[in-house]
């Protein structure tokens, strides 16, 4: 490697470290400009899950209830929303590396806001489905994969820190933006309470973009062959990342679509309330505890050991039958749930080559949102035929068990960007 070409690697190297250029003989010490992107995309999480993940059940009932829309015909504008979402976010990562993250983020939220919005202007049903399609560009850059092509180019050592922290704004979206729609719907009515809402995500989210820009790029480090879909799509390390966590979102975005009605069961809906909050405390928790130490262990083996934990909770939860197993089962739940949507990038990061994360990263989020897109009308077929949930949690506790096994078959198929 040349001088130049190698100080310029060392300046990356420290500025990743969050140490500044020596001044007068000394290193000095100052932020790193990583960790502001990662306050960004707290925010950016924040708003992207308040509004475009935990929002639309909102939404829902206040169409049913305004409009006596059959609350079928209504959810599948959600179902439509998903799908387009997973198409537009496979794309997500080659848009935030040509045009730049504050770009690609503001045309995104102002889709979003705009969706919201048109939704009190409905006046028959295909009306939602237009708002809801208006409002996936906004899911789509402001969703996982659009997190992580967001951080991780700007972290090494501690990007399962970085990330982690980063998706805690998902978790804090859900507890702070429901609350905040379902008030503001209440006192002002449909129309005014969701253009308040909206108005209110632009001013908070919008200020925070300005510290985004691309991460900084490494001088030494020789360009890599761009990866097509259809290449990923056949190398089996790929498949080992895809596939398990698809079957692990499937599970848990069926099981919390379905958390009310299973606690409904056994407690009334204030202890409900508080036993789905204390699932999101502990997604937020099992985050961040996680975060702190998957950099130091092989994250393969952490992403089964996170499939097993929300199987044995599954499991507990059909054998509950008292109160404080359930709300146990629940936290233990949580514990693994904000995992799933970090531990992906962090296999990628280790596996793929750095030039092709974002792509990658990409791909991964889209299909697992084709697959859980499903999982809420699965489990509730299982649960009708049934008449109980045991049938579908003991299926859910069959697609963790899956998920386990086929995450570790992975170990050692290590495509570094040196051997491509």
């Amino acid at each position: 490697m040349a001088p130049a070409s190698r100080r310029g690697a060392d300046e990356v190297r420290n500025r990743r470290a969050g140490i500044a250029a020596p001044a007068h003989g000394w290193i000095v010490k100052t932020t790193f400009h990583g960790w502001y992107v990662v306050g960004s995309a707290f925010v950016i999480a924040f708003c992207g899950w308040g509004f475009g993940f935990y929002g639309p059940g909102v939404y829902l009932s206040a169409l049913h209830a305004q409009h006596g829309w059959p609350t079928a015909l209504i959810a599948s504008a959600v179902t439509l929303y998903y799908l387009c979402g997973a198409t537009w976010i496979i794309f997500v990562g080659d848009a935030i590396d040509r045009f730049g993250p504050r770009r690609v983020v503001l045309a995104g939220a102002c889709a979003l806001a705009l969706g919201v919005a048109l939704l009190p202007e409905a006046r028959a049903p295909w009306h939602v489905h237009g708002a809801f399609m208006v409002m996936s560009l906004g899911w789509a850059t402001m969703s996982g994969a659009a997190i992580n092509a967001i951080v991780a180019p700007w972290f090494e050592a501690k990007r399962g820190l970085a990330i982690s922290l980063a998706l805690n704004g998902a978790s804090c979206g859900g507890v702070f933006v429901t609350p905040l729609l379902v008030g503001l719907i209440s006192r002002l009515g449909f129309r005014a309470g969701l253009w308040v809402a909206v108005t209110i995500m632009l001013l908070v989210l919008v200020p925070a973009l300005v510290v985004l820009r691309r991460g900084p790029a490494d001088p030494g480090r020789r360009p890599s062959e761009a990866w097509s879909r259809r290449r990923l799509l056949r190398t089996p390390t790929f498949l080992t990342i895809s596939i398990p966590f698809a079957l692990g979102l499937l599970a848990q975005v069926g099981f919390f679509t379905h958390q009310i009605s299973y606690l409904l069961q056994f407690v009334g809906t204030q202890s409900a309330a508080l036993a789905v909050s204390l699932t999101t405390v502990a997604a937020v928790l099992g985050r961040t505890v996680t975060g702190l130490v998957v950099d130091r262990l092989d994250p393969r083996v952490v992403s089964a050991a996170n499939f097993a934990l929300q199987a044995a909770a599954l499991g507990l939860a059909v054998l509950a039958q008292t109160v404080p197993a359930v709300y146990l089962a629940c936290i233990l739940f949580g514990l693994g749930a904000g995992n799933v949507i970090t531990l992906p990038s962090l296999i990628v990061q280790r596996e793929f080559p750095r030039e092709q994360f974002s792509r990658i990263v990409s791909l991964v989020v889209s299909i697992n949102q084709f697959t859980f897109a499903f999982g809420p009308a699965i489990l509730g077929v299982l649960r009708d035929w049934s008449g109980s949930y045991r049938s579908a949690f003991l299926f859910c506790i069959v697609l963790q068990a899956t998920a386990a096994a086929l995450v570790l078959l992975g170990r050692g198929q290590v495509l570094h960007s040196d051997n491509v």
